[in-house]
């Protein structure tokens, strides 16, 4: 696909507060370098050490494997245990490819990240943009989140995203500086929406992450079948702004192939003005792409973790640490 982009953003890219040069961040740029350096390896070679590094958190990460080996008994009751358990393992192999291709994220060029990323279904999207109709993007938690993302900003359009501060500022920085560098705008979690609602109705698409448990502030609906707290804002930020609601879904391929960024078309009639109406809808949309690719749905996540009154946890108790 040819490298063009229809950003209208100019790009901009934070620059380093002289603070984070004190010596106490230097570990934390050695970490970073060394991401970067691993970033730059071929494809498929991110891909094989990611893979044989996430079976080995498979074997290490006993309290993320029991979380994602209960959400798929919660979500996927009609596969077999053994099924599931294949699923439990690839997954991880999964999620060690995207810890490994993160510094591919953080320094890739638009040419490699054309040649890494295969768009589907873009004139979904570009319909929206080209006819000046503000966008959000629903991005589920797939493992290529970040990958897509970085190339849906150089390839696509730059976006709007809402973001919480990481507490290594060293890494806060640079992942800041990922996510800007053709073009973004981000803003903070606890920010007024209103700065966010003007990006929007300027013809910037919004990224909306909405698959975490939204605790006590969200509403219960079903999600694979289980109740789960879920934010409410979809159709809120929708009817607010007359936004066209895209779903879009990240794939890796295999064998180190690269990945593909997959557009579904807007979500007819949305929103319907009932809360929970439309939040079940959102969730509907992630599961029926949960159903075609569950090894690379975020499992590890307990989002489940929040619970309708009188009703008992579904995980078990995490384990206190030993002072």
């Amino acid at each position: 696909m040819p490298i063009s982009t229809s950003n209208s953003r100019t790009e901009s890219i934070p620059n380093i507060q002289p603070v984070l040069l004190h010596p106490r961040h230097w570990p934390s740029w050695v970490g970073v370098a060394f991401v970067f350096a691993i970033g730059r390896l071929p494809f498929p070679v991110l891909w094989a050490l990611g893979s044989l590094f996430g079976r080995l958190g498979y074997l290490l990460a006993r309290s993320r494997r029991r979380v994602a080996r209960r959400n798929l008994e919660l979500c996927l009751p009609e596969l077999d245990p053994e099924r599931r358990e294949r699923i439990l393992r690839a997954h991880f192999g999964w999620l060690g490819v995207a810890a490994f291709i993160q510094g591919a994220v953080w320094g890739a060029s638009r040419r490699r990240l054309s040649r890494l990323v295969r768009i589907r279904n873009r004139a979904f999207i570009d319909a929206c943009i080209a006819e000046g109709r503000p966008v959000i993007v629903l991005v589920p938690h797939f493992v290529g989140l970040e990958l897509g993302g970085a190339a849906f900003t150089a390839l696509v359009h730059s976006g709007v995203y809402m973001y919480q501060k990481i507490r290594n500022p060293v890494v806060d920085h640079q992942v800041k500086r990922a996510r800007q560098q053709y073009g973004s705008v981000s803003v903070e979690r606890q920010d007024d929406l209103r700065s966010l609602i003007r990006e929007m109705k300027k013809g910037t698409p919004f990224f909306y992450l909405p698959d975490q448990d939204g605790g006590r502030r969200g509403v219960f609906v079903p999600f694979c079948g289980v109740p789960a707290s879920t934010v409410p804002m979809l159709g809120r930020f929708a009817g607010m702004t007359g936004a066209a609601v895209i779903p879009t879904f990240t794939r890796f391929l295999p064998w180190g192939r690269g990945l593909e960024l997959i557009f579904d078309p807007p979500l007819e009639d949305f929103p319907q003005g009932d809360p929970l109406a439309d939040t079940a809808r959102m969730n509907a949309a992630i599961e029926a792409r949960i159903q075609t690719m569950p090894e690379q749905y975020f499992w590890v996540h307990r989002r489940f973790k929040t619970r309708p009154a009188g009703e008992p946890p579904v995980y078990p108790p995490k384990r206190k640490r030993r002072r």
